[in-house]
């Protein structure tokens, strides 16, 4: 090999070594002899071979990473085992590099931690009902010490929350008891429903039948005093007939026959119905008789 070629062969990786292709939604931290130096961008970055190098490689994409599982004590001492998810992105690649050894195992680390003081604060049946609540306190945590760690903590997410097995029997019973309870309150409240609808219509029952009663107490009244005055007016009419006939040529001599005939007839009756018969002491003079009843009625006529 000529020197020639040597020296073109060293000129290219010279070259080669002098320019770093840095990918889209990556960081290169560079150092020059040991120091920091630059945070390379995405695209063609140019450096001095031999004094700089690039010491660190980000990723500023968001990243997912696994919480292990871990047993947490709930406010009223109940074991369960919490495990979880937790999403960073590295907003510093500077502080990133030297702020943390690792920062993945930092954050980690610290959701653990701070999963496991949250959970103490509240007990076992808020405790799937607050995920959101122990999401949100566990980010708010984290996001405050990995700021000085170059990462952003975007979100975390319980996964899955274990209690005992005996405490799932518990649990289990306890939600079947107040399943049962709800039907028994659901039963009683159609019960009481159903009492109520037969008490308002028994109540309406009477209702209708004491105003059908009133009703027809007040048509009957209404077609006795209908009655009473259809008689009434009859009555009148036909005393105002006998009146004008009285008054007319011959009424008086009618009328003196027709009660000749009545007085007759009635104690002929008399002596048909009773054995002792009560004689008036002129009954023999019949004449007196009639020009008395005679006399009662010209003195009503008069009186018209």
């Amino acid at each position: 090999m000529t020197p020639l070629l040597i020296i073109a062969i060293l000129a290219v990786l010279v070259i080669m070594s002098a320019v770093k292709v840095v990918p889209q939604q990556t960081a290169f931290v560079v150092e020059r002899l040991g120091r920091f130096h630059a945070v390379l961008d995405p695209g063609i970055n140019f450096i001095i071979p031999f004094f700089d190098r690039a010491a660190y490689r980000h990723s500023l994409k968001e990243q997912a990473y696994d919480i292990p599982e871990q047993i947490c004590i709930t406010k009223d001492n109940v074991q369960v085992q919490v495990d979880g998810v937790i999403f960073l992105q590295v907003v510093d690649p500077k502080t990133a590099s030297y702020g943390v050894n690792n920062y993945v195992f930092a954050v980690t680390q610290l959701a653990q931690t701070t999963m496991r003081s949250e959970v103490g604060k509240i007990d076992l049946d808020r405790a799937f009902e607050e995920r959101t609540t122990i999401n949100r306190a566990v980010v708010n945590a984290i996001d405050e010490a990995a700021i000085g760690w170059g990462v952003k903590v975007l979100r975390y997410e319980i996964k899955n929350i274990s209690p005992p097995q005996s405490v799932l029997h518990a649990m289990e019973k306890q939600m079947q008891a107040e399943r049962e309870k709800r039907a028994r309150i659901l039963q009683s409240e159609g019960e009481k429903q159903s009492a109520i609808n037969v008490a308002e219509g028994q109540k309406q029952k009477v209702v209708l039948e004491s105003e059908g009663l009133q009703m027809r107490q007040i048509n009957e009244a209404n077609g006795q005093a209908e009655a009473i005055r259809a008689v009434a007016a009859a009555t009148a009419e036909a005393l105002v007939k006998v009146a004008d006939a009285i008054q007319a040529k011959g009424g008086m001599e009618a009328v003196q026959l027709r009660v000749a005939e009545q007085m007759v007839e009635q104690f002929g009756n008399l002596a048909r119905t009773n054995n002792t018969l009560i004689l008036p002491a002129n009954f023999g003079d019949i004449s007196s008789l009639i020009a008395g009843a005679m006399s009662v009625v010209k003195h009503q006529s008069d009186k018209k």
